[in-house]
């Protein structure tokens, strides 16, 4: 995942680029229109080749709004953009790996999560410097990369002067810098790594990131402070779904990410 996991600039610009429904048309008196992130994060959201959103988290948000008997609409929005268009009311939820950290919620609120995943630092497995996530001091004379604009890189900014930090646009170009080996280590949610660890055998987590204001406490859809209602309408609907079993369902069909993601 990750982005499973990143922190928000207030004052970036803010992109959309049109909606485009998910939910069959159906006689409920009310909708919700969602924001996702315009980059592709498979197995949790990416566009298939007909240009429409598949993934883990797209077939969530499906069961959530059904089981809400709501109308869904997506919004897709630049990362940096989503919060500032929470804000700004052009969407009303956020739905796309966002994670509940102390920093966010001190501007919007949050649902229920709806799924965590371990954050690691995943490095050669070839390499063996005894690294501690909770401590960066130990990884002393290393390069540490992060996406940038996320929790991640959020923690990475408290690192040493003798760690060098890179961050990168995009996770894939994190990790293509990884299997390279043009930096030493890569931070991100262990979720995000499932595909990438099946073509790189030679790459292991090296240590596990410790829960933190920064790094967060899982995963939910992010709405405004003032919308208390739709708030606790989703976060039942997320609670419902994972009970009912379709929460395990949808997990079912993503073999690269079962075992990888707590249930809410």
């Amino acid at each position: 995942m990750i982005r499973l996991l990143r922190l928000f600039l207030l004052a970036a610009p803010l992109l959309m680029l049109g909606a485009m429904p998910f939910v069959a048309p159906a006689a409920h008196a009310d909708s919700i229109k969602v924001g996702l992130d315009d980059e592709s994060y498979p197995p949790f959201f990416s566009k298939g080749p007909d240009g429409k959103w598949v993934g883990w988290e797209i077939d969530m948000i499906h069961a959530v709004c059904d089981q809400m008997k709501t109308d869904c609409t997506t919004k897709e929005i630049a990362w940096d953009g989503l919060i500032p268009a929470l804000q700004q009311k052009q969407i009303d939820m956020i739905w796309g790996s966002m994670t509940i950290n102390g920093e966010r919620k001190k501007v919007i609120d949050f649902t229920h999560f709806y799924y965590d995943s371990a954050i690691v630092m995943i490095g050669p497995k070839d390499d063996g410097t005894k690294v501690d996530c909770g401590n960066l001091e130990t990884f002393k004379g290393k390069v540490i990369g992060a996406q940038a604009a996320t929790i991640y890189s959020s923690y990475l900014a408290h690192a040493p002067k003798s760690v060098q930090v890179k961050t990168y646009d995009t996770a894939d170009n994190l990790i293509a810098d990884l299997a390279n080996g043009r930096i030493d280590y890569a931070q991100e949610a262990l979720s995000t790594f499932a595909i990438f660890f099946s073509k790189n055998p030679d790459i292991e987590v090296k240590t596990t990131c410790p829960h933190t204001d920064i790094l967060g406490f899982g995963v939910g859809g992010g709405v405004r402070k003032d919308d208390a209602a739709l708030r606790d309408r989703v976060s039942a609907a997320i609670l419902a779904v994972a009970a009912n079993g379709t929460w395990d369902k949808i997990t079912d069909r993503y073999p690269s990410i079962k075992g990888l993601l707590t249930k809410p």
